[in-house]
């Protein structure tokens, strides 16, 4: 099985690239978002570590969102125990999938949190920062200030352009993006 990481920066159009290669993706944005909705367990933890923002069940976005932007460290503890549950649930899809011949990584934090293997392939996803602040801003929960520090979290964005395999530079054309998306694949079959 060769695993595709998608990198690139918060906005920049990786789910879409993911989401478009054909292949099994684990995305570990959307695998949060069910854990918020329906792990119990995972409640627990956070109301235990952070009971002045968790109270209750399912646990809800702004919950979130709340806690981390009152103290930088609360950030520290909700994903010390959330990434531990994706984790858990992408060494299962993985399991799962271990059968095809790609799969692909749609996760934020791929390279930071030492996801990567070294024979995976990498596709950097390339935006222009003005072209991602626009489209970010439309979505409805949008806060610049949550936006920085999940930014923070990254790493340069040139060190992961300059490990990828592949480079697609996305100006938000469906159709522009697909031909790179395309081109990629055509090189990929020779795998």
């Amino acid at each position: 099985m060769i695993r595709i990481g998608i990198l690139g920066d918060i906005g920049s159009g990786k789910t879409y690239v993911a989401s478009n290669l054909g292949f099994p993706v684990f995305n570990a944005d959307k695998e949060v978002e069910k854990i918020y909705k329906k792990d119990k367990k995972i409640f627990t933890k956070l109301k235990k570590k952070l009971p002045r923002y968790f109270s209750k069940f399912p646990i809800e976005k702004n919950e979130v969102l709340k806690a981390i932007l009152d103290n930088e460290s609360n950030l520290k503890k909700i994903t010390k125990i959330i990434h531990e549950e994706v984790r858990n649930k992408m060494n299962n899809f993985l399991k799962k999938n271990s059968n095809k011949k790609f799969v692909v990584l749609d996760i934020p934090l791929l390279l930071e949190n030492k996801i990567n293997h070294k024979n995976d392939i990498l596709i950097f996803v390339q935006s222009k920062k003005k072209d991602i602040l626009k489209k970010l801003k439309k979505r409805k929960n949008f806060n610049y200030n949550l936006f920085k520090k999940f930014k923070s979290l990254q790493l340069p964005l040139d060190f992961k352009k300059k490990n990828s395999n592949f480079i697609i530079k996305n100006n938000f054309s469906r159709k522009f993006v697909n031909i790179e998306i395309n081109n990629i694949l055509k090189k990929l079959k020779n795998e």
